[in-house]
């Protein structure tokens, strides 16, 4: 009896770690059907089983009135074809925050930028929502730690809210940034990575970098920082927020107290940057983004910036995370989830 009560603990040990191991898993489903990026759910994903995952954990509490959500729940699917790997992600947010950093004109004719940082310098009020996937390139411990091998390291002396970066030299992690003012207007992520960088005189953000070419957003300023540099012509309620590269026009002056102008001007990535193409849409206090990306990417840098799915009968680790109108500060799971194609 002794050995057959054993045995059924076993037993359901086994099974619990099973379905556990199940409900972290992303399956991708080969598809025949075009795949058109609209942000929408359509029929090409019908049928397809989708991962649910809880993202309750926020990095560090905020001293500045941060009032963002605490938890969320995100949905991914994943279908691939014989060049592309495709995800449809969605999640609730209450409000849609594409307000980063505005300009507001003043009662006195002047013009102010918004700002309302906390104690680590950054900020979570004039802001923007975004959504992170981190993939896992040849870092040692991502398997079984996920994005905390890396991901806001503490160090010593340092007021930052933590650094991202890997801890041996060669150890690279991919990082797919949505950013829903300075880069999903134009139809794609902000393809990233990080290394073992520890030398902010190298690079201000540690370990984490652009992958080589170049960004496609700056500050929307003049010389002296004084004024908007630059403004859309006939804007959308959107465009409040960015200045497009179809309406742009030079800045002229005759707005009213309280008007508001983009605090940032965006154009197309460039190079590396660009390998990661989307679209996204909000209703119902939802967002839903439709991602593409090629299994195998080219290009300088290629193999040490960029996962690549070529080998289809091996599972893929990644993370995730979700920014409400927030800088760095964000909700994320502790689960290493994995990516199996099928």
């Amino acid at each position: 009896m002794k050995n057959l009560a054993m045995l059924f603990i076993v037993s359901i040990l086994a099974v619990s770690t099973s379905a556990l191991a199940a409900d972290q898993t992303l399956f991708s489903t080969k598809t025949s059907s075009p795949i058109v990026l609209d942000g929408k759910a359509d029929n090409a994903w019908n049928g397809t089983k989708e991962l649910v995952i809880t993202v309750d954990n926020l990095v560090y509490e905020p001293n500045n009135g941060y009032e963002g959500m605490q938890e969320t729940d995100v949905t991914i699917k994943s279908l691939h074809d014989d060049k592309n790997i495709y995800f449809l992600i969605s999640y609730k947010d209450p409000t849609k925050s594409l307000e980063r950093f505005p300009w507001v004109k003043q009662t006195d004719g002047s013009w102010k930028k918004l700002s309302n940082k906390d104690d680590t310098g950054h900020d979570n009020t004039y802001y923007e929502d975004k959504f992170s996937i981190y993939w896992n390139i040849n870092t040692t411990g991502f398997e079984k730690e996920g994005c905390m091998t890396s991901c806001h390291l503490d160090i010593k002396g340092d007021k930052s809210a933590g650094r991202k970066f890997t801890e041996a030299e060669g150890e690279t992690i991919d990082m797919w940034h949505a950013k829903y003012v300075r880069s999903m207007p134009m139809g794609m992520f902000d393809d990233q990575y990080v290394d073992n960088n520890t030398d902010p005189k190298k690079n201000k953000g540690w370990g984490r970098k652009g992958d080589t070419g170049k960004g496609g957003y700056v500050n929307n300023d003049n010389a002296n920082s004084s004024t908007p540099a630059f403004m859309n012509l006939n804007p959308t309620a959107d465009e409040r927020y960015y200045v497009t590269p179809s309406k742009k026009v030079p800045f002229v002056d005759t707005f009213k107290a309280g008007d508001v102008v983009p605090g940032i001007s965006i154009a197309p990535m460039q190079g590396g940057r660009a390998d990661i193409l989307s679209r996204i849409e909000y209703k119902d206090g939802r967002w839903t983004l439709e991602v593409k990306r090629a299994l195998k990417t080219v290009g300088e840098n290629a193999e040490t910036q960029d996962v690549q799915f070529v080998d289809k009968s091996k599972s893929y680790p990644f993370g995730i995370a979700v920014f409400d109108n927030s800088q760095i500060n964000h909700l994320f799971h502790t689960e290493t989830l994995e990516l199996k194609f099928k």
